[in-house]
């Protein structure tokens, strides 16, 4: 299926299912497929994504991912509050790069056209650049330094590792990228080298500890987090804001792409996605299917133990080596800022 015909079927939910939502204010292309051009074809192991903006302060929790005209949507909830201004826009790195290019699929006020095009004129304006990296510094320090003792395990190894993987969203943003959310270590290993800076790329690695994973060890890993995926999906009731992303709808991305990238020699790059979606479903076995908990939770342990990490002590430690590294980090930043000439 080429993009164009995805965001076809998406636009279609749009006008039969999202439109109906209680304040419906309008609806936009949100996530990686904005990024590729519509004569592309829609990965197997990707998803689209859809915002649908409504009129309410507290918007209610997303639908998640499921299945929809032959494809696989992803659809979110935002606030109307959030999008008001095109600088508010300008300054999320998580919101900024949704409008860079014509992205809405309704719009009954003609409010989000107006404000995705403003938001396209300024998108490469360098102090827009620069402030949507210092908001992921924001981010990246706020994950680090809210791991606390009386935080279960799994949800303190998920802050720690948001924060050290939000290393690749700051280079991302600098270079104009997409901060992906799964393939974030490919994308940017492929701006490095890009801009003749790969050598700065292992450094991201050893921070999160897998410079040194081989194929055959990450193999094991998905293999013990494929059964854990499994049971949780199974089980899962809660409604946790990633619950749609343990269904087995997504089984093709957490799982499938998990194992594409192990395939294509990257899996180094897969160790992010494969922590991610461990500690998601030990979040899910705690609360939904305690007696799954001690079951599943040996092969957690060894995927973290071989990123070096086997208590609070070791994430507090490497997370203070992380928020020491920013110096050099934003050097590199700044470096590829000044290098692209589309930043103006």
């Amino acid at each position: 299926m080429l993009i164009s015909e995805a965001r076809a079927i998406a636009r279609q939910w749009v006008r039969d299912e999202g439109s109906r939502v209680p304040g419906f204010w309008g609806a936009f292309f949100h996530g990686s497929t904005g990024w590729l051009p519509g004569d592309a074809a829609l990965p197997a192991t990707s998803d689209v994504d859809v915002m649908v903006v409504l009129d309410a302060a507290d918007p209610p929790g997303k639908p998640g991912k499921f299945r929809y005209g032959g494809m696989l949507l992803e659809v979110s909830y935002l606030s109307r509050d959030q999008v008001r201004s095109p600088e508010q826009v300008l300054g999320q790195s998580h919101l900024a790069g949704s409008f860079r290019t014509p992205s809405v699929i309704a719009d009954p006020t003609g409010e989000l056209t107006s404000l995705q095009a403003v938001v396209a004129r300024n998108f490469a304006g360098r102090v827009w650049v620069h402030r949507r990296c210092e908001a992921v510094q924001t981010k990246l320090v706020g994950n680090l330094q809210s791991l606390h003792e009386t935080r279960p395990f799994h949800e303190n190894v998920s802050a720690w590792l948001f924060g050290t993987g939000l290393t690749t969203h700051l280079l991302l943003v600098a270079g104009l990228r997409n901060p992906t959310v799964r393939r974030r270590y490919v994308a940017v290993r492929e701006l490095l080298r890009d801009y003749n800076r790969a050598a700065f790329y292992p450094t991201l690695l050893e921070l999160l500890g897998c410079a040194d994973m081989s194929r055959d060890r990450a193999l094991q890993h998905l293999a013990a987090l494929t059964e854990a995926f499994d049971a949780a999906s199974a089980v899962v009731k809660t409604p946790f804001f990633f619950a749609s992303d343990l269904s087995q709808a997504a089984r093709p991305i957490a799982i499938d792409g998990s194992r594409d990238l192990i395939a294509r020699g990257d899996q180094r790059e897969a160790v992010f996605w494969l922590v991610a979606t461990y500690a998601r479903c030990q979040q899910v076995f705690q609360h939904d299917a305690p007696a799954l908990l001690e079951r599943f939770r040996p092969g957690f342990a060894r995927l973290l133990a071989d990123l070096g990490i086997t208590s609070l002590a070791d994430m507090r430690r490497r997370g203070a080596e992380v928020e020491a590294f920013l110096p050099q980090l934003w050097a590199e930043a700044e470096a590829i800022m000044a290098a692209n000439p589309d930043i103006k």
